[in-house]
């Protein structure tokens, strides 16, 4: 029986890559989400330590309602996040 013929393997080569540069020129998500956060606590936080008198007075349980608002705008930015 007649031999095959034997195949020469070709040395490997790794293909090439190019280099991915991210950048999304997103770097304000962050910063203004996690300030959006820190506000919203700290407006919370503060109208219960001084038991409704500040931030503001005449708003009195509304004052909750506006630490919630800046904690759901941290969260809405953070949606931009890459």
């Amino acid at each position: 029986m007649p031999k095959s013929r034997l195949r020469k393997k070709s040395d490997y080569t790794p293909p090439t890559t190019a280099v991915v540069k991210i950048s999304s020129g997103r770097g304000w998500v962050a910063p203004l989400m996690l300030a959006l956060f820190l506000v919203g606590l700290v407006w919370i936080v503060t109208y219960y330590v001084t038991s409704g008198s500040w931030p503001v007075e005449s708003w009195r349980n509304w004052n909750i309602l506006v630490g919630f608002g800046f904690i759901a705008a941290g969260f809405g930015v953070s949606t931009q996040w890459k």
